[in-house]
């Protein structure tokens, strides 16, 4: 018994032995062109972390749900600077399910870097550096997870920071039409609305925000038309 603890022991990722603000499990990090948001179209360096407790219908990450590698902070850190990009990203997943990912943020920032954090909307984004550009997507019923949207989310937005809301179709944009109206979200931040890719043409939803004179931007994935919709690591 004593031999299989020593063995077990050894075994033990040393990484793992840090204290969890100080690591990260971490799904991919690479360099490319932001494909949303206002900061669509410029260079930025993604961070992708591991997890998420959220599961959409239309998901076009589900392989971050399990996938990574433990890394410490220190280590993201140097990744990232390997790139010389000024402009960085933390997503996911859902990245703010781990404790890393906030002293991360912090810590980029201290750095220099203009950094964003794109999160799915079901987790409190209090507490983050404020600093930090937050992008919040707030689920519509076609996802399956509208009943997970931590609605006190929105009392925190300010104009520094973005909401995005993927649409499947009509009885979306009607739901999040009454969302936007009901809370005057398009005179306080920038509000992306954002069609399923192959499934709403983006025509018809730029038609429904013209007649309806809404105050949102109509927004599409940039990277997926660079590059195509199963492409990683763009």
């Amino acid at each position: 018994m004593r031999d299989l603890q020593r063995v077990s022991t050894r075994a033990v990722d040393p990484i793992l032995r840090l204290p969890p603000a100080e690591r990260l499990k971490v799904n991919e990090i690479f360099y490319s062109i932001q494909g949303e948001s206002s900061f669509a179209g410029r260079p930025c360096v993604l961070v992708r972390l591991t997890g998420c407790q959220m599961r959409c219908r239309w998901c076009d990450t589900t392989y971050s749900f399990y996938e990574g590698e433990w890394m410490s902070r220190a280590a993201v850190v140097q990744r990232v600077a390997a790139f010389g990009c000024p402009l960085v990203e933390l997503t996911g997943g859902e990245p703010l399910l781990q404790p890393g990912a906030r002293p991360l943020m912090a810590e980029l920032c201290d750095a220099g870097y203009e950094v964003l954090l794109e999160t799915g909307g079901g987790v409190d984004v209090g507490g983050v550096d404020p600093r930090v550009h937050r992008i919040v997507d707030l689920k519509c019923p076609a996802s399956g997870e509208a009943g997970n949207n931590h609605w006190p989310n929105l009392e925190l937005l300010t104009p520094r920071d973005e909401l995005k809301l993927v649409l499947a179709g009509e009885a979306d944009y009607r739901w999040a039409k009454r969302v936007v109206e009901e809370h005057r979200l398009g005179e306080r931040l920038p509000v992306f609305f954002s069609p399923v890719h192959g499934e709403l043409d983006p025509a018809q939803l730029a038609a429904w925000i013209l007649r309806d004179r809404l105050p949102v931007r109509l927004q599409v994935q940039l990277h997926k038309l660079l590059w195509g919709a199963e492409t990683r690591g763009v």
